[in-house]
């Protein structure tokens, strides 16, 4: 498997150098400084491609796109999509011209990955991601006032969500807010408050069949230049798996991979496998969703999540949370070795550790959240020692 790992750019704290320590050939990357909806040129492609070569020494190359964004319109279905439909098109052909064919994207309606703690203190100091059910219900209840949000959330999610409302102060209020808004890199919408109702207000009267109509009519605009042009998208699973603040969410399990695939069946309609946006559903077996889309998987996410009750989660070691990450790398690596035996050029699948803790010297380095160096770089370690003894133990390419 092509091991690699996700940079934000030149503003990225950790530098491309720290890429090659940790022992990745593969740069994960966007032009996160474009605004939604605009054309990346070939200029700015190539200019990042050139910032990621400089030094030949460090052995790198671009190789995911993550994310090409799809404007909020698209997802509403919203007045004239002629002119997003195009720039996105072109976009596609120029990322193409200059060498890339891998773009991952999603299709989550205002909110891309969503957390309500960003620095959730483990124990030794250490800092992770956490999904607090109660939390999100008093923003979305409390906070928001979203109507009929209270009929969503069971009795005691919802007394523990009014109990949390009147012992927070405005500071802590500001930061659940700024949590939730955290999982957009590189975007130009930062919701307030009113913001967000009024975004919300948009969406009023589109439930998942309207959501799911207006991907099937974005894929279908951009299919034909995908082939023409050898590129695969591949869609990013909802995170966390769920509706939020009434929104629907269309790419959540099997099930809606099974629609989005039959919808439109091209293999150049694919997946993102990211097993802790999956394995934060409880419905979810990540390992069997892998095994039966296998051939629609284009790239990777290896990351871990520990479910509660309640639907709070947290995200933990990359080996020691629910998913069965042995069993998912294993049927990756089947998957590999069936695309070998094909004589298919691009059999590797590349991946890469998602979300990793803040530990030792990162914590307070002001990373991205979830992306900081040394726990990513722990999460590929040990994902690269379980790649090694299950492709020898199986006899698999790895």
């Amino acid at each position: 498997m092509e091991q690699s790992w996700r940079w934000f750019g030149p503003d990225d704290v950790v530098p491309l150098q720290a890429i090659r320590q940790a022992g990745a050939g593969g740069v994960v990357t966007a032009l996160h400084e474009i605004p939604y909806g605009e054309v990346w040129s070939v200029a700015a492609i190539k200019a990042r491609k050139a910032l990621i070569e400089a030094d030949p020494s460090l052995g790198l190359r671009w190789t995911v796109v993550e994310s090409l964004p799809i404007h909020e319109r698209i997802k509403l279905g919203e007045g004239d999509l002629g002119p997003l439909l195009a720039a996105y098109q072109e976009s596609i052909r120029n990322l193409a011209v200059c060498g890339l064919r891998t773009i991952c994207t999603n299709f989550m309606p205002v909110v891309d990955w969503t957390r309500t703690e960003l620095r959730h203190v483990l124990p030794g100091g250490g800092r992770a991601l956490r999904f607090n059910e109660h939390e999100f219900a008093a923003f979305d209840w409390l906070m928001l006032k979203r109507p009929g949000a209270e009929a969503e959330y069971t009795p005691d999610v919802l007394a523990r969500a009014r109990d949390w409302h009147v012992r927070a102060s405005e500071g802590e209020r500001d930061v659940l807010l700024a949590s939730i808004m955290a999982g957009l890199p590189g975007a130009f919408d930062r919701y307030d408050i009113p913001g967000l109702r009024r975004m919300l207000a948009r969406y009023a009267g589109i439930d998942a069949a309207a959501l799911r109509a207006n991907l099937v009519r974005f894929l279908r605009a951009v299919i034909p230049t995908v082939h023409e042009c050898g590129v695969r998208l591949v869609w990013h699973p909802d995170d966390p798996p769920r509706p939020l603040m009434g929104l629907p969410r269309i790419l959540s399990g099997a099930e809606d991979f099974r629609l989005l695939f039959e919808a439109v069946p091209s293999p150049a309609n694919g997946l993102t496998l990211c097993t802790g946006s999956l394995g934060a559903g409880a419905a979810n077996d990540v390992p069997e969703i892998a095994r039966r889309f296998a051939d629609r998987i284009g790239f990777a996410h290896l990351r871990n999540v520990r479910k509660e009750p309640d639907g709070s989660f947290m995200e933990t070691e990359h080996l020691g949370g629910d998913v069965d990450m042995v069993a998912v790398v294993i049927a990756l690596l089947e998957e590999q070795a069936r695309r070998q035996a094909a004589g298919d050029p691009g059999w590797r699948i590349p991946f890469r550790p998602d979300h990793g803790h803040e530990l030792l010297d990162d914590v307070g380095k002001n990373a991205f959240p979830g992306y900081s160096a040394i726990g990513r770089l722990k999460g590929l370690a040990e994902v690269r020692g379980l790649i090694a003894a299950a492709s020898r133990l199986r006899g698999l390419p790895s």
